[in-house]
């Protein structure tokens, strides 16, 4: 299959059946795998729909500026679509991630900026302060902030990803994805909701518990960065939401790779974490799903994989 761009490359992701990791007894689990995107992550679904939405709307006019804080991965992906649609980025990003990523945000031509932070760990101080210096690059640039937290676009780029899943598991009762800016499990929800009657559990770190108890706390999940409450959440979309402690979610990646040949960051470790705990609740002939957001390989320089 030949496509005209990267971008057009984005999407249509295999459904990966996990068999090692289901607990006895219980409903099958199977993951998307979204390391298959052209940056190796979940994000390229979003960064061509907010970046195309705002082109058509003439929001985002050619050659423009785009600036985000991020991560890494939205970054990454961002930078590949601004790179492929001709736009200058700045990306606002923290010692506290992953350096592969910093580096992959610079490898598409991004400006990247890194904040250092108090202890290199995700802290609730710092959505502020990547705020307050993104503000400042708007008003010396003009650039077009694409808003990642609060941009419904989001949701448009993901409802891909539940309109897949119905199709390539037509038995699905259950879907299960972390929050980070909740455009995903937002989107991907939606999709599904319209069609089926499916169920949403949501899931953070049990370090930083904010959907549950309204309070944020330090930890290391890439990804899972819930801070202040997320705009793009919808109570609608859900039914609960379940806390999976940071160890468990390393532990879970360490063993979907050595056992299930899955190479995956921690986020999608406690994504897969929630899915056996809700595939154990759930009949054999239930069907789970949930996302694999991303490779492992953007996480080899951090102690993930270390034995």
């Amino acid at each position: 299959m030949t496509v005209a761009s990267a971008l057009e490359a984005v999407g249509s992701t295999p459904l990966i059946e996990l068999d090692t990791v289901r607990p006895s007894g219980g409903a099958r689990i199977l993951v998307k795998w979204e390391g298959a995107n052209p940056t190796g992550s979940m994000k390229d679904r979003m960064a061509v729909a907010i970046i195309r939405a705002a082109r058509d709307r003439g929001e985002l006019a050619p050659g423009q500026r785009v600036v985000e804080y991020t991560g890494g991965s939205t970054g990454s992906s961002l930078a590949m679509v601004c790179a492929a649609l001709d736009h200058p980025i700045t990306l606002l990003t923290a010692d506290c991630f992953a350096t592969e990523k910093i580096r992959t945000m610079r490898a598409f031509g991004g400006d990247v900026e890194v904040l250092e932070t108090p202890n290199g760990q995700v802290h609730p101080g710092l959505i502020d302060e990547w705020q307050a210096r993104l503000d400042t690059v708007v008003a010396e640039t003009g650039a077009f902030w694409t808003d990642q937290l609060s941009n419904a676009d989001a949701l448009d780029g993901y409802a891909a990803l539940g309109e897949e899943l119905l199709v390539d598991a037509p038995g699905i009762t259950d879907f299960v994805m972390g929050v980070g800016t909740g455009g995903c499990a937002m989107g991907t929800a939606r999709a599904l909701r319209a069609e089926r009657d499916v169920k949403v559990q949501l899931l953070e770190p049990a370090e930083s518990p904010y959907l549950s108890t309204g309070e944020g706390g330090d930890h290391s999940v890439e990804g899972l960065s819930v801070l202040e409450e997320p705009p793009l959440v919808d109570d609608a979309l859900y039914d609960e939401v379940r806390t999976v402690p940071e160890a468990d979610g390393r532990a879970m990646a360490r063993r979907l790779a050595a056992e299930e040949g899955l190479f995956v960051g921690t986020s999608t470790g406690l994504n897969v974490a929630a899915a056996v705990e809700r595939a154990a609740e759930r009949a054999t002939d239930d069907v789970v799903t949930t996302v694999a957001c991303d490779t492992g390989l953007k996480y080899l320089d951090g102690g993930l994989f270390e034995p």
